[in-house]
């Protein structure tokens, strides 16, 4: 039966558009504490700790992300761990984005000046107290503007979520095109609602990239 695009379709698009700035949150959350582990990981003392991150990044870059969501959602049940899509999906992007976040703080962290680390060390400071108080701040504002034009590639990550059957913003527009035969217009508003969600953080992560190289 064939439905008229109404009231009920375009409710069906908002759901979906919550679920997918929820789960750019979870991801980019999740995402930003495994890449700050990744990023120390991979700026560790010790050899074989660097080699262990940098396998772990390899492999997140080095495969599509599709992939990727395929091993979580049924790589767990055959470890015995049973989950639902949204577990899957939270999980798959989440290791994904610590695999990026922690390769670009990473560069943030070694773009900062060796002397920086020299300074700190003459004080007395230990390697906690020299990362937390001198390097950290100075990589994160050195990031900021990369993590903010990664977070727009995740939001538009979040459509290949629907494979596994979660029900994002792409999945409810393609329900609504499907029983209303209206595929131009239930795809067309799915993609202005991706514009109005990525386009500001776009033009933040311009602005920030053109204030950083004002001051520098």
């Amino acid at each position: 039966m064939i439905r008229d695009f109404a009231f009920p379709e375009i409710l069906s698009i908002a759901a979906g558009i919550k679920a997918t700035i929820l789960l750019s949150l979870i991801a980019f959350c999740g995402g930003g504490g495994g890449g700050l582990i990744v990023a120390l990981l991979r700026t560790a003392e010790r050899k074989w700790v660097r080699s262990l991150a940098a396998m772990f990044v390899d492999f997140f870059q080095g495969t599509p992300m599709l992939m990727q969501l395929f091993l979580v959602y049924y790589g767990l049940p055959v470890l015995g761990f049973h989950v639902n899509v949204w577990v899957a999906a939270s999980i798959g992007l989440t290791l994904h984005a610590s695999a990026f976040l922690g390769e670009i703080w990473r560069g943030g962290i070694m773009a900062v000046p060796r002397g920086q680390m020299e300074a700190a060390s003459a004080l007395g400071l230990g390697y906690t107290s020299r990362m937390i108080d001198v390097v950290l701040p100075q990589a994160f504002r050195l990031s900021l503007a990369p993590t903010v034009g990664f977070l727009v590639q995740l939001i538009k990550g979040t459509s290949l979520t629907s494979i596994i059957g979660f029900v994002e913003l792409s999945r409810s527009a393609q329900i609504v095109a499907s029983t209303t035969y209206r595929p131009l217009l239930a795809y067309g508003m799915a993609g202005l609602c991706y514009f109005a969600l990525c386009f500001p953080l776009s033009r933040y992560s311009s602005t920030l990239e053109r204030r950083l190289a004002t001051r520098s």
